[in-house]
């Protein structure tokens, strides 16, 4: 008698873009939570003020994604997502949203086991990036945390995602 292993999935494709379009929720909230000049001014202990912790995060999820779907190791770019208002980074968050979820959705589920040259320095699956990508995000956001709190404001609460 032969026995096969039926392969199963602990998280479909559709519950790891929610489980990262919360984490972006989230990010916008503490966006919007700092005050105008503080989101680009503001730094603890030489740390980057939370904007151009935001322009990374920008220069990493749409362009990413786009690049793994049109198989393009376009360098990364963090200087064409800088912005110089707080309107003007949550625009820019707003559409970043968009280019995830279009891009994303033309993944084909095997195509998260492909390795791919993002950026045209990270070799890895891309399922791994976009682990990495929720990863840094949270890391980023945490600073962001930190320093809302040092300026006396109360972060959204962590486990609140939804819009």
């Amino acid at each position: 008698m032969t026995t096969t292993a039926k392969q199963t999935t602990a998280v479909s494709k559709e519950q790891l873009l929610k489980h990262w379009q919360g984490h972006r929720n989230l990010t916008r909230r503490v966006i919007e939570a700092f005050p105008e000049k503080e989101l680009f001014e503001f730094s603890i202990g030489g740390m980057r003020p939370f904007a151009k912790l935001v322009a990374e995060l920008l220069a990493i999820g749409g362009p990413a994604l786009k690049g793994i779907v049109e198989q393009d190791e376009r360098p990364y770019n963090e200087a064409a997502f800088e912005a110089t208002s707080k309107k003007e980074l949550l625009k820019l968050w707003d559409t970043a949203t968009k280019t995830i979820n279009t891009y994303y959705r033309q993944i084909p589920e095997a195509g998260f086991q492909k390795i791919v040259n993002l950026f045209g320095q990270y070799a890895f699956p891309v399922y791994e990036n976009i682990f990495y990508f929720i990863d840094n995000e949270i890391h980023h956001r945490a600073q962001g945390y930190v320093y809302l709190r040092a300026l006396g404001i109360t972060p959204p609460f962590f486990w609140e995602r939804g819009k």
